[in-house]
């Protein structure tokens, strides 16, 4: 690999052997993926996806002391994922104790990002480029980031540059200011492998054409044609919430780190085709294929047929317009049912800056007589703990469903579960 002149007095030990093994490890990281060279880190924030301080971490935190007493810390502010807890989650006495010791090192672990150069106490969220969490990468920018949810919505909404790094690569390439130059850092790299052809009936669950997506085309970059049917060609708050819930769906049910929307999406919308390689295999995804899809997940419920007993919303984190579109579906599908609660207790998570910008609004106290918990927590931390992995958990999140034992249903059927309503035609809210 070829170093500048600075990168190499570092590799040397110009600043010490601590931060020369961090060069080194980078320089090892690129050269696994074919990098020639090192690109700067041209972000204002990083983002790191480990955010839990689970026991058996102890490695990580002995690094991460190491590096502190080497002085090393990172040049950019970052941002972390969830919180693991939130005692405003239901949970059962065991069920704590479980979390206490899982995530006895919460604490310790916390104050070590603070030291590294955490944000803010507040700066934990998946969503962090959400504009209230303040870490939006500008068009172009070089991220030294981890969390695949993040990492493809910078790359594909925002046109920023990152790959898909471990939390740890991520942090070491925050504290050197570079990081390999390969794979969705390079013009080549971003080029469609697939073509997908959505021909559905009405607008796709979001998750659900993710999913179908990210396990057709793998770690492979998709150009889909079809959705600015229904999403236009502005990315307003609506067409951006819609894609971070489809890109988080493509990044865990395959490993898509950047996805192309034909008219929507920058680069799409500066180079159309000439994304495409010329080889490109097409996938139709019409109404029957989605249904195959769905029909393949699995239910690993000991009881098929047991009452949900727990309902999360928002993996990853939801956005403010979702926080108060759902209020209003919330309240008029509560409305015809004859109920004024929800009848599953039901948690909306969102970043804790969201969180703070919607109890301003006259949505929130509406959101809170419903029924609804609003919480900041990461629902797969929950249901790590294994007693949580025994209760029958629903969610809308194709994310949650493939990393937990929770089971999935669409928005619309979430809806009529959690509010008891038998039969509804879904349409977009309307705004007092």
């Amino acid at each position: 690999m070829i170093l500048t002149n600075a990168q190499q007095a570092l590799l040397d030990g110009a600043q010490g052997e601590t931060m020369a093994k961090v060069v080194k490890t980078l320089v090892m990281y690129g050269e696994a993926f074919g990098a020639e060279r090192m690109a700067p880190v041209t972000s204002q924030y990083g983002h790191t996806v480990i955010s839990f301080g689970i026991g058996v971490m102890k490695p990580v935190y002995e690094l991460y002391d190491t590096l502190l007493q080497a002085g090393a810390v990172s040049k950019q502010p970052f941002s972390a994922d969830p919180r693991p807890l939130d005692k405003n989650v239901p949970s059962s006495f065991l069920q704590d104790l479980v979390f206490k010791v899982m995530y006895s090192q919460q604490e310790r672990y916390e104050a070590q990002l603070a030291k590294l150069g955490l944000m803010g106490k507040d700066a934990f969220t998946c969503a962090c480029y959400l504009p209230e969490a303040g870490n939006v990468p500008k068009r172009g920018d070089i991220l030294s980031w981890a969390e695949s949810s993040a990492v493809v919505y910078a790359n594909s909404v925002l046109g920023a540059r990152c790959n898909r790094n471990s939390g740890i690569i991520e942090l070491m390439g925050s504290m050197a200011g570079f990081v390999p130059e390969f794979g969705l850092l390079t013009d080549e790299g971003r080029r469609a492998d697939w073509i997908v052809e959505v021909k559905t009936s009405a607008l796709p669950d979001a998750q659900l054409l993710g999913s179908a997506v990210g396990m057709k085309v793998l770690e492979k970059v998709p150009y889909v044609r079809g959705l600015d049917k229904w999403l236009g060609g502005e990315l307003n708050e609506h067409a951006c919430a819609y894609l971070k819930d489809f890109g988080a769906a493509c990044a865990s049910n395959g490993s898509v780190g950047l996805y192309h929307i034909e008219n929507l999406t920058p680069e799409a919308r500066e180079q159309g085709a000439d994304l495409i390689r010329p080889d490109a295999p097409v996938y139709l995804v019409d109404d029957q294929e989605l249904a195959r899809v769905r029909a393949g997940y699995p239910c690993i419920w000991k009881d098929l047929n047991a009452k949900p007993k727990l309902c999360f919303m928002g993996c990853p984190h939801m956005t403010l317009q979702q926080l108060k579109d759902w209020t209003v579906k919330l309240e008029d599908a509560l409305a015809a049912a004859g109920n004024s609660r929800v009848v599953i207790p039901t948690v909306f998570t969102s970043a804790p800056a969201v969180i703070r910008a919607f109890q301003q609004t006259e949505y929130a106290p509406r959101l809170e007589k419903t029924g609804v918990i609003l919480s900041y927590i990461c629902p797969l931390m929950y249901m790590n703990n294994p007693l949580s992995k025994k209760m029958p958990v629903i969610t809308s999140s194709n994310k949650l469903r493939t990393y937990s034992s929770a089971r999935y249903y669409s928005d619309a059927e979430i809806l009529r579960k959690i509010t008891k309503l038998s039969l509804i035609h879904i349409s977009e809210p309307t705004r007092p």
